[in-house]
């Protein structure tokens, strides 16, 4: 069966074709989450070698390319994007099912990227004795904080929410941003306070992945040069700290993460950073729609 959608299970009887394994489907969400097949195998505890067999097996079962990999990138096909979207909420599912069968307590997995914010952690004593349930937190360093790969229930998103993501997403809070720049550089030498349009004067450090601000925020023609960038969040904390360029973060998020070679400067006029709760669009987890249900609506995405 070559239908992508049946490999993640038609709306009829979800059944996987067959040849397909669990094993394969868990080797391409962990690819799909991380986009690297080396922090993948790492997350898996697998060898590279074995898990790329494994993705390439997937696809040749189900006749139909699901990333596109270059020396440099890896991507998801149209129909990589899909069969993620039907497969990670099945195999989420599945596995709270199986914890179910085995008499263990039901657990709500929160998924976040640098930091929970406090409006999240203040609500699980809340949410535990309201439903009787667990909560794991659960970190991944990719956008959607492993919630399409199914590694999460629940995840904490700040700033957008990448376009086409399957997910419904509630606004929770707005946090202020922070210049952070290495100690010793003498950009901003002595400044406690900054303008954000001062900022577009020097060249900035990116987080591409979990990042929240990049040239774009400022105005055309008016934006900061790309001095670097990232795809994790302690590679972009030593970029700065090496003197490579200004970074910018949500205020919890840069003074949570101290270094001896780092200051922080206040932001005036920084556009804040958006804080959202986010669960799938389909199939969300009963726990996780209750742990959104305690929070005031915001905004709907």
């Amino acid at each position: 069966m070559n239908d992508v959608r049946a490999a993640a299970g038609a709306e009829e009887g979800r059944v996987f074709p067959e040849g397909v394994e669990l094993r394969h489907l868990r080797a391409f969400l962990a690819v799909a989450d991380e986009l690297s097949f080396t922090h993948a195998a790492d997350r898996l505890r697998v060898g590279q070698p074995t898990l790329t067999r494994t993705v390439r097996a997937l696809e040749e079962t189900l006749g139909a390319r699901l990333l596109d990999r270059t020396t440099r990138r890896v991507a998801l096909t149209e129909a990589g994007c899909r069969l993620r979207d039907e497969v990670a909420p099945l195999l989420s599912r599945l596995d709270a099912t199986l914890r179910a069968a085995g008499s263990e307590p039901p657990v709500l997995r929160l998924g976040f990227t640098s930091l929970l914010p406090g409006a999240c952690a203040e609500q699980v004593p809340a949410f535990k004795a309201a439903t009787g349930a667990g909560v794991r937190l659960v970190r991944r360093d990719t956008p959607l904080a492993g919630l399409t790969s199914g590694a999460c229930d629940i995840a904490v998103v700040r700033g957008d929410v990448p376009p086409g993501a399957a997910v419904r997403s509630r606004l929770l809070l707005h946090e202020p941003r922070i210049a952070v720049l290495a100690r010793d550089a003498p950009e901003l030498a002595g400044r406690r306070v900054v303008d954000w349009a001062e900022l577009a004067d020097f060249p900035l450090v990116v987080n591409t992945v979990t990042g929240t601000t990049g040239p774009e925020l400022w105005p055309e023609g008016r934006r900061p040069r790309l001095a670097c960038t990232a795809d994790n969040f302690d590679e972009w904390l030593e970029a700065v700290a090496a003197g490579h360029g200004v970074g910018v973060a949500p205020e919890p998020v840069a003074r949570r993460h101290s270094h001896p070679s780092l200051r922080y400067v206040r932001l005036k006029n920084a556009p804040p950073v958006a804080v959202r709760l986010a669960v799938p669009a389909r199939d969300a987890h009963p726990l996780a729609e209750r742990f959104l249900g305690q929070f005031r609506d915001g905004s709907s995405g």
